[in-house]
């Protein structure tokens, strides 16, 4: 059975989701089976497409809704919630 889950985080780094935080996103997006979309507003990208991450044009305080379908959904979207929480560990930079 498909699990599906979805949570709301916001950007918290100060220069939104450039090449550096969209990468990371995409290199733990790779480690689910799970299909993980973001969403902003109207527009939606696939987690594992870098490209496709950057065009969301996500920037600091904008929220941005994570969905993930599969097995490990669940967890799929902890992990990436974490990761827009620690601000993609550059703060202030």
């Amino acid at each position: 059975m498909l699990e599906t889950a979805s949570r709301s985080v916001t950007v918290r780094n100060a220069h939104g989701l450039h090449a550096r935080p969209s990468h990371a996103v995409v290199s733990l997006a790779t480690r689910f089976e799970a299909r993980i979309t973001l969403r902003r507003g109207e527009r939606q990208a696939d987690a594992r497409s870098i490209l496709a991450v950057m065009t969301l044009g996500a920037a600091h305080g904008d929220e941005v809704e994570i969905t993930a379908q599969g097995v490990d959904a669940a967890a799929a979207v902890e992990e990436l919630a974490e990761l827009f929480e620690q601000g993609f560990q550059e703060i202030g930079k």
